[in-house]
């Protein structure tokens, strides 16, 4: 530094900077989930069982009148 009376002081400045303070706040988002629902339907067996019984009655021998056999269908259902 000179104390000389003639050297006048002189400013010199630096570029400015930019100092950023950033504020966040909150901020609701809905976010929508869809779902959707498949009903699907099957077809499954289920097994009636029917049972058929054929009764005969054979005429055997020296029975008078034969007629033959004779047959009786009867269908029952479980």
């Amino acid at each position: 530094m000179s104390d000389c009376p003639k050297c006048n002081g002189k400013a010199v400045y630096d570029p400015p900077q930019t100092v950023y303070e950033d504020y966040f706040h909150p901020q609701q988002v809905d976010v929508i989930h869809q779902i959707q629902v498949i009903r699907r339907h099957h077809c499954v067996p289920v097994y009636n069982h029917v049972t058929t019984v054929s009764v005969k009655d054979v005429y055997c021998g020296d029975f008078a009148g034969e007629r033959g056999v004779q047959t009786l269908n009867i269908r029952k259902r479980r």
